[in-house]
Formats: structure tokens, C-alpha cells, sequence
């Protein structure tokens, strides 16, 4: 119930050039372990996060790497450290580019703006017109997934392929099981009564109902420090409190009512990636974005991995992000 209570290397001696020049830049941000790429800490996120003024506030994000851009749209309720595990291995292939949607994180909302899903697009193209970007691979899960798709319809001259993982479709959106967050938050108390009393008491986060028994496959998943990084802005004041709820609201009515047909006009690659332990998204979700999407290269079942898995499954996302890049 509590779901919302995810340069190609080619030619031996350049290849091998490349690969180390990738990993000592990945080094001193402090994401290499025993010559192996791994996730960027709390430290390190804080220290790489930076801000993009736009009409919708600053906008907080995290970027690595160089070249073509990937543009990550995480979950709710986290925020860009979600990615963490995934942009340190993309990073020698894209320009990696993960931001805060609106009402979470890190993210400033100018008083009076929208934070509906439709509003995460606007801001999302002022975001990369300020950092002179044009076209983008999109990588998203979660509610993300939805902005995703809007995204995708809007503005798909913009888009060079799609990565989804467990989110809303048309006729899946919201689910049943975010019901009853949109009505508390409809009550202004979601923000209240469900975050605060997890980042005072982390064992809660892990209760079956709780955020982690919910929507992470393995026991442990989030971490303190991500607990503390995904809610700890969200209460930090009541006025964020409020930008908390007014997301959950965001998700209703449907935001994606009508997007099918669109949907089907999409002429860029799309791969799905789904976990099957998912209880909150339809099983069937994954077929229907197969079967609508005309150029799907196919759907990856996770097996019983839950909603949140692209956090606890970097190298696997990583792994299809570039079978669909076509980079090895």
C-alpha cells in the first residue's frame, strides 16, 4: 500500500587508453574498488550534486561521464540517488545526467508550480535546453516511467531510445494499491505520517508495509544512508511536506489517459525490464508496453525482484542500457 508511502571502447591500445583514462576519472569521485567500477556513496553524491536554474526553481542533479547523453528519471518517493550504482557504469559510454524531479529530493520548486508528471516534462526540457542538450537515451522506473512516456510522446524528436523499467501504463496508472497515499495526501498528512516517523525510526522502513519490505527485493534495501537521503529533504520543512503531497496528488486522475495511440507512433528503440516481485504495478504491464510500443526490442523478466530493483540491480540495468546503445 505504501509504494509511493530506477563511448563505445573499440581497437586494443585505444580501448585499453580509454578504459583507464574512465576509470581514474570514476576513481577520484570515488566510485572504484579494487580496479572495479562500484556505487558512488553518500559522500560522493552530495559532493557531485549541482543546479540548473530554470522557470520551475533549481533543479538538482548528478552527473558523470561524457559524450552522448542518458537521462535518468527515478521513483517516488526517492530522488537521483537511485542511479547511483548505475551512472559510475555507464559513465565511459554516455553522459550521465540524473536529475531531481519536482517535489523530491534535492530539487527547489518555484512557489506555485506544478509538479504533475506533464510539469516534470516541461521542466525536464528547460533542465537540458540549459545545459545545451538536445537529444537523449531515456532511462526511468517508477513514476519516473510515466514522465518517461510523456516525454517519449511530447517531444520525441528529442529521444534516441527508452530503457523502462516497472512503472505506470495507460491502463495501469495510478495502480490500486496508490490509492490510498493519494487520498492521504488529498487529507495533507502522507508526507507527515508516513516519512517522518521512518527517518526517525529506520526499522519501519523495512516492515513488510514499509517502504522497504514493499518495494526492495532483498533485506537491508535502502540503506540507512538512503533512507536518509531519499526522505530527510521531503520533512525537512513543511513547506517541502507540502511539495511532497502535492506530487502524490500529481498521480491523480491519470496522467496518462489517451497516450496509447501516441504510443504507438513512437519510432525509437524502447527495452523493458521488469521484476516480477513487483505487487504494486500489473504483471501484464510489461506485454502491454511490448505489444503497444511498434520498435520494443522485447521485455527482460527480473525474477522476483520488486519496484525499486534497478537500485539494487546497477550492473544488470547497465548491462541492457548498452545492449540497447549498442556499446560494449
Amino acid at each position: 500500500m505504501h509504494r509511493r508511502a530506477f563511448l563505445q571502447l573499440t581497437g586494443g591500445v585505444l580501448a585499453a587508453s580509454a578504459l583507464a583514462g574512465g576509470l581514474g576519472r570514476l576513481a577520484q569521485a570515488g566510485t572504484v574498488r579494487d580496479g572495479k567500477v562500484g556505487d558512488l556513496g553518500v559522500a560522493d553524491y552530495t559532493r557531485m550534486r549541482r543546479f540548473v536554474a530554470t522557470s520551475f526553481g533549481r533543479t538538482a542533479y548528478v552527473e558523470q561521464g561524457s559524450g552522448p547523453v542518458a537521462l535518468f528519471l527515478h521513483g517516488f518517493p526517492l530522488n537521483s540517488y537511485q542511479w547511483r550504482g548505475v551512472l559510475p557504469r555507464l559513465a565511459a559510454h554516455r553522459r550521465c545526467l540524473a536529475p531531481d524531479s519536482m517535489g523530491l529530493g534535492y530539487t527547489e520548486v518555484t512557489q506555485g508550480k506544478s509538479v504533475t508528471p506533464a510539469s516534470q516534462v516541461d521542466m525536464l526540457i528547460e533542465f537540458l535546453d540549459a545545459l545545451g542538450v538536445g537529444t537523449v537515451d531515456l532511462v526511468a522506473n517508477d513514476s519516473g516511467g510515466a514522465v518517461a512516456q510523456l516525454f517519449m510522446v511530447r517531444h520525441a524528436d528529442r529521444v534516441r531510445s527508452v530503457l523502462l523499467t516497472n512503472c505506470d501504463v495507460e491502463n495501469d496508472s495510478p495502480p490500486p494499491g496508490v490509492m490510498p497515499v493519494i487520498e492521504a495526501a488529498r487529507k495533507g498528512t502522507f508526507a507527515r505520517d508516513f516519512f517522518v516517523k521512518q527517518v526517525d525510526d529506520h526499522s519501519l522502513v523495512h516492515a513488510p508495509t514499509g517502504l522497504g519490505g514493499a518495494c526492495y527485493t532483498f533485506p537491508g534495501h535502502p540503506t540507512d544512508d538512503a533512507i536518509d537521503m531519499y526522505m530527510r529533504p521531503l520533512v525537512a520543512t513543511p513547506e517541502r511536506m507540502a511539495l511532497t503531497n502535492a506530487y502524490a496528488l500529481g498521480l491523480f486522475p491519470n496522467p496518462l489517459a489517451g497516450i496509447e495511440a501516441s504510443l504507438r507512433q513512437f519510432r525509437r528503440p524502447v527495452r523493458i525490464v521488469w521484476g516480477t516481485g513487483d505487487t504494486i504495478f500489473s504483471p501484464k504491464s510489461p506485454d502491454y508496453l511490448d505489444q503497444v510500443l511498434p520498435l520494443s526490442h522485447g521485455v527482460r523478466k527480473v525474477k522476483g525482484a520488486k519496484l525499486f530493483f534497478p537500485e539494487e540491480y546497477p550492473e544488470l540495468i547497465a548491462e541492457e542500457a548498452k545492449k540497447l546503445w549498442g556499446v560494449r
